[in-house]
């Protein structure tokens, strides 16, 4: 008997594993999933100077970013994806198609390389003010997911009302006691 409960065990496991691996809506499609390099690598390059890759819009990956502000005040960043899943860290550098991970950018500055839907954005990195934060997807071996010649990509506008004090009494980065 203990043999059958050790190999449910893994069953279970290995159901919970599979089953948020992809963070996404519930669409992604395993059939995705190559283990040979796709698409083609194009001139245009990001703002980081890596090249884009681009792929057919049938069967490209996407994601969706979500921000909201936590209890501490910082902001949680909720990303959504199709037809990708992240790979984990120290992945070969290859492109596989619907596999590899995500850069967090907030106003254009790189803040986090992801390899999960999950993070949280420190309330230093978004002072006052209205700001963009934006997930876009790679490829391991460094190329931007493309379509179109558009990197896939997302961008949420968040507004952060007041800057917080370092402590009591302490200025905020303009100087101006808060």
């Amino acid at each position: 008997m203990s043999w059958t409960r050790g190999f449910l065990a893994m069953l279970a496991v290995g159901a919970l594993l599979a089953g948020t691996a992809g963070c996404g809506s519930g669409d992604a499609e395993e059939e995705g999933v190559s283990p040979a390099p796709v698409g083609r690598v194009l001139e245009d390059r990001d703002q980081e100077g890596r090249p884009y890759r681009e792929v057919e819009r049938k069967g490209a990956p996407g994601v969706g970013v979500e921000v909201q502000p936590d209890a501490t005040g910082g902001w949680d960043v909720r990303l959504t994806v199709r037809r990708f899943r992240f790979s984990p860290a120290g992945a070969a550098a290859r492109a596989v198609a619907g596999s590899g991970l995500a850069h967090l950018y907030v106003d254009g500055r790189l803040v986090a390389r992801l390899r999960a839907c999950g993070y949280r954005l420190a309330d230093r990195l978004v002072p006052r003010g209205t700001h963009h934060v934006t997930a876009r997807l790679y490829a391991d071996d460094g190329t931007v997911w493309a379509v179109d010649g558009t990197p896939v990509e997302s961008t949420a506008d968040i507004t952060a009302s007041k800057q917080r004090t370092r402590g009591r009494g302490s200025p905020d980065r303009a100087g101006e006691a808060s």
